[in-house]
């Protein structure tokens, strides 16, 4: 397959066939429905199953009875029904089964609207459902990206045991770019002696669940996750850096905002402030390194969002006062114009108390 100009919902379930997942069990909530429907279509072409639950808490279920098996899968959804599927995704990571979940953010809270957001990065960054877990969080800034990390987060699933979140947002999954998949991904390189698919007499049984119900032996489990998540944060780690070297003000914005900033920046610059972008790409682990890098010499930075502010927390404690952090950011569903990031840009540069 050459070079092809797809919509982003449908190049996130094309990217997944490439990936080498065969099974997809979800429920279709706007502005998401194009991955479920892309996916109804094209996993029967490869031999796969695709499935419409009967609601988004069904779907997360029939995701982690194909996971025990070893098979690579895949739902989606969009954020109120991402909400319903949080009491599942605790199961999968107390399991220890990947698996890929899409959340195409709309506005909130509540039913909130269709437009795009970035509101849910609280709940796919601080775990989301109960108990003590952190997942693997991809935020993708283009389609073409899509294609890398839809890739990358199967495989991540597959080297750790865990769930992987791809979060986009209203406006990634409905814009429409040319994207190249390449070559389709082997997916015998993990080794799965774990998967519950029978034992042929060979050996005990094997056995999936994540209730422990003496307390002893759930914290060492629980103990075991943790240094699974300490690794995680250690090999992880993903993010691109834009005209920090000079800077004396840098932006901080993820997947569709970090394209309208960049933007902003370049106009900045042309009137001579001296401004930089660290996107973050993995949104847990945060990349705390450009941070550190590069708080000594910055006068500011400023975190870009369409919420009300949530990831600017994660900037605080990167910084770890080191800095002033301002913020500026859009909720409901409002996409921040390239023209009131820059206003914001030159207030600050202007002096203008932060």
């Amino acid at each position: 397959m050459g070079k092809v100009l797809m919509k982003g919902n449908e190049v996130i379930a094309e990217a997944a066939v490439h990936a080498g997942c065969k099974y997809f069990f979800g429920y279709p909530i706007t502005p998401q429905s194009e991955l479920v429907a892309y996916m109804a279509r094209r996993l029967p072409e490869v031999g796969g199953l695709f499935l419409q639950a009967e609601s988004e808490i069904a779907a997360i279920n029939m995701v982690y009875g194909a996971a025990s098996t070893g098979v690579r899968v895949m739902t989606s959804s969009s954020s109120p029904g991402f909400s319903l599927k949080q009491e599942g995704i605790s199961y999968l990571v107390g399991s220890e089964l990947p698996a890929v979940i899409c959340n195409i953010v709309r506005g909130g809270p509540g039913l909130g609207n269709i437009q795009p957001a970035q509101s849910d990065y609280f709940q796919v960054t601080k775990g989301g459902g109960h108990g003590d877990y952190n997942l693997p969080v991809l935020a993708p800034a283009s389609l073409q990206e899509i294609v890398e990390l839809t890739k990358e987060a199967f495989d991540i699933a597959d080297r750790y045991r865990t769930p992987v979140i791809l979060m986009g947002d209203g406006m990634l999954g409905q814009m429409m770019e040319p994207v190249e998949f390449g070559e389709r991904t082997e997916t015998e390189k993990f080794k799965k002696e774990w998967a519950t698919t029978g034992t042929r007499g060979d050996g005990g049984p094997k056995i999936i669940t994540s209730l422990e119900l003496d307390a002893e032996s759930l914290e060492r489990r629980n103990c075991n996750l943790q240094q699974k998540f300490a690794r995680i944060k250690e090999n992880e780690i993903r993010y691109e850096t834009y005209s920090i070297d000079d800077a004396e003000y840098i932006m901080v914005a993820f997947g569709t905002t970090a394209r309208i900033t960049m933007n902003a920046i370049n106009k900045a610059r042309q009137e001579g402030v001296k401004v930089g972008l660290i996107r973050p790409i993995s949104l847990w682990p945060f990349p705390e390194k450009p941070f550190i890098e590069t708080r000594d010499q910055v006068k500011a930075y400023i975190s870009v969002e369409m919420s009300a502010g949530q990831m600017i927390e994660d900037v605080r404690l990167a910084v770890n006062g080191h800095a002033p952090v301002d913020f500026y950011g859009r909720t409901g569903g409002v996409v921040p114009t390239q023209e009131e990031i820059y206003d914001k840009i030159m207030m600050v540069a202007r002096g203008v108390q932060v």
